[in-house]
């Protein structure tokens, strides 16, 4: 049967309001559950919105997440280079799992990259192989359509994927104008702004719907998807920047992936020049849910001598830690801040990074919200996004989106943001 993606919506923005109490049942193991094997595969233009939600959210709910490639074995190892320029090191080759068994095969979508996975023999005989033992199954944006249809995996099916792909499901398939499908093994959704909500709907069908809320509490997702993000913003001011905006995005070790490659993603598809800089000793991180690695465009010594419109900083607790311990850049922040250029963050960075560094004084903010007690002014904290004069803040994985939006609006206009909100089907 069809899901209802608004009752599940619903379900996780209830589970929200006790994230607190799921953040500590988390961080203490979550039980003795077995863990279930999910294979997430990648190649050459996969969505990194999709993939690092699904890794992630799954990750979160105790599962063993593999990562491979589907790409074919070349000089660059294991690194794949996702669309818009990101580029993530998998944790193996999907020709080398052939006869290994999992719980569930997850494909994110992009293009080329629903394409290189179709083409992919390997990974179509074990979807196929998988599928016919009775196994879950999922694809995401073009690669329901592109992917699963054409490998005859949808016959018969209520199915979704990206709007303007819907033409090329096939004649067997049962579209469905929805933002999460779930039909008897098979899920399918629509896009980058629909990925919690499909990694959710995953989590249910493995573990169950407590599990799923206990999961989608902490991530803090958009009690209503599908409509409109809204920005709280005071001390309206205009943010400067050169034609083409430059934003620079610090990442760690311990970076949470989806606050990362958010922004990332979404601030290059409105044509922003992002550039990635690792604070670590080498360009590779590991973010922090899953070994999900991510490789930076250039170290933080290199970027400190170019001049940033905007500095954005990913949460993740370890992350952050290593970013208020970085001496460089804090620095850069100070110097941002100085004058009067936008700087901003997000999740656990602006309470363990702006605030003990007083890049808050004076000024209303959020942050992750058991952490919310840390900033010295905490009449903001229930707001998802925060923008007062030159400063951005937001809450958590399950706001970033949103996060990575009001930045796009304040960089190039709301009619802009608007225009990639609806490209991401966030709206």
């Amino acid at each position: 049967m069809a899901a209802a993606a608004s009752s599940l919506v619903r379900r996780a923005a209830a589970a929200a309001s006790r994230g607190l109490l799921h953040a500590r049942a988390f961080a203490s193991g979550g039980g003795g559950e077995t863990a279930k094997r999910v294979l997430v595969p990648v190649a050459a233009g996969t969505e990194p919105i999709e993939a690092a939600a699904t890794a992630d959210v799954l990750n979160r709910a105790g599962a063993r997440v593999t990562v491979a490639t589907a790409d074919p074995a070349g000089d660059d190892g294991l690194v794949v280079e996702a669309a818009y320029g990101v580029k993530l090191v998998a944790d193996g080759r999907v020709a080398d799992l052939e006869g290994e068994a999992f719980d569930l095969i997850a494909l994110p979508g992009g293009m080329p990259g629903s394409v290189n996975l179709r083409d992919c023999k390997a990974l179509e005989k074990m979807v196929k192989n998988h599928a016919d033992n009775g196994g879950l199954y999922g694809a995401i944006c073009a690669a329901p359509a592109v992917t699963l249809a054409y490998w005859g995996m949808l016959k018969g099916l209520k199915a979704t994927c990206y709007p303007s792909f819907m033409e090329k499901f096939t004649a067997e398939v049962i579209p469905v104008n929805s933002r999460v499908v779930v039909d008897r093994n098979a899920v399918t959704s629509q896009g980058p702004g629909t990925a919690i909500e499909f990694a959710l709907a995953l989590v249910e069908r493995l573990y169950g719907k407590e599990k799923m809320e206990e999961v989608a509490g902490p991530l803090y997702v958009h009690p209503q998807h599908g409509v409109e993000y809204t920005i709280e913003e005071l001390n309206s001011v205009e943010w400067k920047c050169s034609d083409t905006p430059q934003v620079l995005v610090p990442v760690a070790n311990g970076s949470e992936e989806m606050e990362a490659i958010n922004l990332i993603d979404v601030l290059r598809r409105a044509g922003v020049n992002v550039t990635v800089a690792s604070v670590e000793e080498k360009l590779q991180i590991v973010t922090r849910r899953h070994k999900f690695n991510l490789i930076a465009d250039m170290m933080l010594d290199e970027a400190s001598e170019m001049q940033f419109d905007l500095i954005v900083m990913p949460g993740g607790l370890q992350g952050a830690q290593k970013f208020a311990s970085t001496k460089k850049l804090v620095d850069l922040l100070k110097k941002q801040a100085e004058s009067n250029k936008p700087y901003g963050a997000i999740c656990a960075s602006p309470a363990h990074v702006l605030e003990p560094h007083g890049l808050l004084k004076g000024k209303k903010a959020t942050a992750f919200p058991p952490m919310s007690h840390l900033l010295t002014d905490q009449s903001a904290c229930d707001q998802r996004v925060v923008v007062d004069g030159n400063l951005i803040t937001s809450q958590a994985p399950g706001t970033a989106t949103e996060f990575s939006l009001a930045i796009v609006e304040k960089l190039l206009g709301g009619d802009k943001a608007i225009s990639i909100a609806k490209e991401l089907i966030f709206m």
